[in-house]
């Protein structure tokens, strides 16, 4: 799959940046018209330049030809050379993520607490929950009255979880997903832990966010989820999604302009395929119009007076979508396999493609922020060497 496959449907509206492994080093570049201009010049890195986002709309840089001229194609083997590579669209941000933001996320995150990481019994406990409380997490407002009026019934009859709280209560869930240049990009393989068992992709839209909070433009990511290793206790969580190459982000980052903005994102309907070695095929859908809290009331969450991040974040938005359809054997439910080719889209912002292998097979993570300080500084790119 070619990368100029997998821009925007609206390629010529849009404003993109994002990074090239170039053979100097990681590189920001700006997508527009097709054309791909090389910014390091005027930013080092694509913290930097989303910090002057007013001036980025009209910064210049060296032009590396179309983006069909690169060659860039997501066939997972060893990478050509000299065809430079896609890097996620993020550097010094960190990635934060929303979790439990829709309702039937919520209920998922339930079955797993219930079922205690264990996918054979996930499908029993499904029934029951969907039963009992499936309408009622839909139709209430977090933080709400009526939100405090449902805990109490639900705590009364023996429901109550720790899940339903963020769902429903006044504080958002907001965990860190994957640190400053952790994430992978289009085209590279995503990782699961070889010791688990019950996992699955999350197609998601993450917001990007920068040192004073806000939105600056947005992306596709897939925050890779391991069901048993959260199911087994929530304390887990970091275990369960900070993993090597577990997060996923790109091809780009589509800048709010005329264009494109926030109402896009609050009415985007995301896609998602699977598609298997072993013939397996799964899609699925995350409409981005039912989720339960406004995207800047989870920004709002992520930043503030007690939480500052003067590098800009990313913030996923979380996702509607969890797989429950039997891959192998019945009442199992779904889990990746080695290989697996996972699409994440939607029209607006193009599609983000990967590859499933272990974390522990995954590329290492080696570039970290001292090494890129001294790549950039080689380079004569830092303020302070121009």
């Amino acid at each position: 799959m070619k990368l100029a496959d997998c821009l925007p449907a609206d390629r010529d509206a849009a404003v993109l940046i994002g990074r090239l492994a170039l053979p100097d080093g990681p590189t920001p570049v700006l997508v527009r018209h097709g054309r791909v201009l090389d910014i390091s010049r005027f930013a080092a890195t694509v913290s930097e330049a989303l910090a002057d986002i007013d001036a980025l709309d009209a910064a210049d840089g060296q032009d590396l030809g179309s983006i069909e001229d690169l060659g860039l194609a997501a066939d997972f083997a060893e990478a050509s050379s000299g065809v430079p590579r896609l890097l996620a669209p993020v550097d010094l941000q960190c990635v934060k993520a929303s979790g439990v933001t829709f309702a039937i996320s919520a209920i998922e995150r339930v079955i797993e607490e219930r079922a205690q990481g264990h996918a054979d019994r996930a499908r029993d406990i499904r029934e029951a929950l969907q039963a009992r409380i499936g309408a009622d997490i839909a139709s209430v407002k977090p933080g709400s009255k009526s939100a405090a009026e449902l805990k109490a019934a639900l705590i009364s009859d023996g429901l109550w979880s720790q899940y339903l709280e963020v769902a429903i209560g006044p504080d958002a869930e907001i965990f860190t997903k994957s640190p400053a240049l952790s994430a992978v990009g289009w085209g590279d393989k995503v990782g699961v832990r070889s010791d688990s068992d019950w996992n699955n992709p999350e197609p998601e839209i993450a917001l990007v966010c920068d040192g004073r909070g806000r939105p600056v433009g947005a992306t596709l990511g897939n925050d890779v989820n391991l069901r048993d290793f959260e199911g087994r206790s929530a304390l887990l969580l970091g275990k369960a999604k900070d993993n090597n190459a577990s997060c996923a982000l790109g091809p780009f980052i589509r800048l709010f302009d005329d264009a494109f903005g926030l109402d896009d994102v609050r009415q985007a309907e995301i896609s998602l395929e699977i598609e298997g070695r072993d013939g397996f095929t799964l899609s699925g859908q995350s409409s981005m119009s039912q989720i339960s809290r406004d995207p800047l009331e989870l920004v709002g969450q992520a930043i503030g007076k007690h939480h500052q991040y003067p590098d800009g974040f990313a913030l996923m938005l979380g996702t509607m979508f969890a797989p429950v359809a039997d891959r192998d054997a019945p009442g199992q439910g779904f889990t990746h396999k080695i290989g697996d080719r996972v699409t994440v889209s939607t029209p607006r912002l193009g599609a983000l493609v990967n590859e499933v292998t272990t974390c522990d097979q995954a590329p290492a993570w080696t570039l970290g922020i001292a090494g890129l300080m001294h790549n950039l500084a080689e380079r004569g790119l830092l303020r302070g060497a121009r």
